[in-house]
């Protein structure tokens, strides 16, 4: 009886010790937005060619959209889930490595290819669903 009592004990605490990461909120906030931009614009010219990206603005420090193939564009908020608010720039593209963002602040990399943390970060990059018409119109929104 105190055996089973002592397991169901441990094995509860085992529980909510092992899930608490799983419940953190994502340090970025989900600021709604939803922008349709034509990539033949010469601001966004960069988005015609596959494995371009380019900057939006919008949701909490501006959103970058990168090319994976044709038919196929994500897009991130610039805001790093690293940074705790005390840095106000957003993640730039690597000079060396345009895959990779950057962010100045606290050190932290993230891969433009699917938002996840390369290094420095428990949280990946807050992602929008892009939606493409297969022309020249790309919609951003969340």
């Amino acid at each position: 009886m105190k055996l089973s009592i002592i397991f169901s004990l441990v094995l509860i605490f085992l529980t909510s010790t092992s899930s608490c990461n799983k419940n953190r909120r994502h340090p970025v906030p989900s600021i709604p937005f939803d922008i349709s931009i034509n990539i033949n614009l010469p601001s966004y010219s960069n988005l015609t060619g596959v494995g371009g990206y380019a900057y939006v603005q919008g949701g909490s420090k501006g959103v970058v959209v990168y090319r994976r193939s044709t038919y196929e564009f994500v897009a991130f908020d610039r805001h790093s889930p690293a940074n705790d608010g005390t840095c106000e720039d957003p993640l730039v593209t690597n000079d060396d490595n345009f895959l990779q963002l950057d962010d100045l602040c606290t050190g932290a990399t993230f891969s433009l290819y699917d938002g996840s943390p390369l290094s420095g970060s428990d949280f990946g990059l807050r992602m929008y669903v892009t939606v493409f018409d297969g022309n020249s119109e790309l919609r951003i929104y969340n």
